[in-house]
């Protein structure tokens, strides 16, 4: 190949992208489009504890769902007893867990309305909590499995050793 006609056909390739761009790329980026949910209302027992706990006490699960959502500024217990007084003093703790699931979809921009977010508390609670508990999974907002950086363990000295 001639060097002229070399030169045009490098011309036309696209430049390689780096690490930082490919990854760039990858992320959606368009803040107008809102996302999907990471997992549907039907999987609640793709994580078999989580759902466990919150087929039984889903109280706890919101309770967890609250902390993670308000970074730590409300107790687990603290809401899991509201919910529970809502739930089995009144019927309506799905109302107060549904708060919850309004703060998520605005804090990760999730798809979805105020009336799909009602519905999907007041027909199926514990299959909403789920996905909302697995979706701040998914966003690292969750406490398990997040590297506990700076905190370490004081070394032991080797016996016989002295200054």
């Amino acid at each position: 190949m001639s060097s002229t006609k070399q030169n045009d056909y490098q011309k036309r390739l696209p430049a390689p992208l780096s690490h930082e761009n490919e990854l760039l790329a990858a992320v959606h980026l368009d803040s107008n489009i809102p996302a999907e949910w990471s997992s549907g209302l039907s999987n609640c027992c793709s994580d078999a504890s989580l759902c466990c706990i919150t087929c039984w006490c889903p109280c706890v699960t919101v309770g967890r769902i609250a902390e993670a959502v308000d970074d730590g500024k409300i107790s687990c217990i603290v809401t899991a007893g509201i919910h529970a007084l809502l739930t089995y003093g009144t019927g309506c703790g799905w109302i107060y867990s549904l708060t919850y699931r309004s703060k998520i979809r605005k804090q990760y921009m999730l798809g979805g309305s105020p009336f799909q977010d009602c519905l999907a508390h007041l027909c199926c609670e514990r299959c909403a909590l789920c996905q909302e508990y697995r979706e701040l999974q998914l966003h690292g907002a969750t406490d398990e499995g997040e590297a506990k950086y700076g905190v370490e363990a004081v070394p032991v000295a080797p016996k016989g050793m002295i200054r």
